[in-house]
């Protein structure tokens, strides 16, 4: 009997001691799946990065295929790129050089100084504020200081050519309602001056905003600045299309014709890199507000990184800004009368079609600017819709026009005879609607090299 008991004992211990080693199988088991589950992910989550890597060099080769005609976009040159990822991606610098918040900020004090510097020399004017890290924050910068609840601003309209940040929806919307547009002569390129005079008097603007998304032509600072200044209107311009042309010399100086204030972003005709800046000839007081709108108002940390980018290339607009912005308005001007030439409804004949770096083309015929922009995006040339004057904004998701830039296209070589030929590829692509994709890509690869610039230099 004893004997009995004692053989069940050791079955019991004997059955515990194997649960517990089950216990500790299971739960090596659950580590080892939990170990392998992770491993898998984590190969998982490197193969997804690299991906992203595959996808930028995908972007990088497939746009040097491209024609690429957007009136908003621009490349900067190979040392320009050389300069960001750089450690000053890592870096803080906020307030002004010499003044800053963060210790360790000695050089890019030297650096964003001698920008402010040839900035002001560049432009000729008292003040210039290089913080603001696109145009449209350049722009809310300078609203947010002169636009109270309830004011009246005068702007273009979005038929018109204004800007997105000028309207309702955008920066100004969100200070008042009060959005009047500015009315257009009949063919709907230019400012009534008359009229808008007429309508200032009437309605007493606080604040007048003049420049344009799709900015054929000067605007009339120079009719509507004296009444400002005399009403104590704040007038201000966008040059963000236009400031390459502005820097060499072949549009408009707003500033020196009366505008106070001139908005931009710095990488259309300009070299870039993608960021924003204000110039003034305001008095020291009165600029002192617009330097509060940049920091604290619409900043903290500025983007060191482009900042250093767009020093450098401020030096390559000073060396060949006056020769690409010549350029420039030369191959606007062939492409546009070439184009018309061909078939296609270019606007503003009468005018010479266009005085910047855009040209508008009426696509009615094609079904419209969305789906004549699709068609000509198939074939790797890149552009987009846009209102054109007088149309209704319900319009807006597929407007009569598109609207083309040559600024991009230059920079990289072409001149007028390739013009010519982009617009020969329009008509085989729209009107004989062929495929010249192919085409396309192989008379791109004769502009690789990225021109008015520094490279190649060292």
């Amino acid at each position: 009997m004893l004997k009995t008991r004692k053989l069940a004992d050791e079955t019991r211990k004997l059955a515990d001691e194997t649960r517990k080693l089950a216990d500790e199988t299971r739960k090596l088991a659950d580590e080892t799946r939990k170990f392998a589950d992770g491993s898998k992910g984590t190969a998982m989550n490197e193969r997804n990065a690299s991906h992203i890597e595959a996808l930028v060099k995908d972007q990088n080769s497939w746009r040097e295929t491209c024609l690429n005609l957007i009136a908003s976009e621009n490349v900067t040159s190979r040392r320009v790129r050389g300069l960001m990822g750089s450690d000053f991606a890592h870096r803080y610098a906020e307030g002004h050089p010499g003044e800053r918040y963060y210790q360790g900020t000695e050089i890019i004090d030297e650096i964003e100084s001698l920008l402010k510097q040839q900035m002001k020399g560049l432009f000729r004017c008292r003040h210039t504020d290089v913080r603001p890290i696109s145009g449209t924050i350049a722009n809310d910068a300078v609203f947010s200081r002169y636009i109270r609840p309830g004011d009246v601003v005068m702007v273009n309209s979005t038929p018109g050519g204004g800007h997105i940040s000028h309207h309702r929806a955008g920066s100004v919307g969100k200070y008042t309602k009060n959005i009047v547009n500015f009315p257009l002569t009949a063919d709907g390129w230019h400012i009534d001056v008359e009229h808008t005079l007429d309508l200032m008097k009437a309605l007493e603007p606080r604040v007048v905003i003049m420049g344009k998304s799709l900015f054929l032509f000067p605007e009339p600072v120079k009719e509507i600045a004296p009444y400002c200044k005399k009403k104590g209107i704040h007038l201000i311009y966008d040059a963000a299309h236009v400031l390459g042309l502005i820097a060499g010399h072949q549009f408009q100086d707003p500033l020196a014709e009366g505008a106070p204030l001139v908005t931009a972003s710095t990488h259309k005709t300009f070299f870039g890199s993608q960021r924003g800046v204000i110039l003034s000839n305001l008095d020291d007081d009165e600029w002192r507000k617009i330097d509060k709108g940049a920091f604290p108002g619409s900043s903290s940390n500025h983007h060191l990184e482009t900042l250093v980018a767009l020093t450098f290339a401020t030096y390559e607009m000073m060396e060949f800004g006056e020769e690409y912005a010549r350029q420039i308005v030369a191959n606007a001007k062939h492409f546009a009368r070439k184009l018309f030439d061909l078939g296609f409804k270019v606007p503003a004949e009468q005018f010479g079609f266009t005085e910047s770096h855009q040209v508008a083309i009426d696509m009615s015929d094609f079904g419209g600017g969305a789906s004549a922009a699709l068609t000509l995006k198939d074939n790797r040339i890149i552009a987009n819709m846009n209102l054109l004057p007088h149309e209704p904004l319900d319009r807006v998701t597929n407007p009569a026009g598109i609207r083309l830039g040559v600024q991009e296209m230059t920079r990289v070589g072409m001149k007028e005879p390739e013009m010519e030929r982009i617009a020969e590829l329009f008509k085989r692509c729209l009107m004989e609607k062929k495929f010249v994709g192919d085409e396309v890509a192989e008379f791109r690869a004769k502009f690789q090299e990225i021109g008015y610039s520094f490279d190649g230099r060292r």
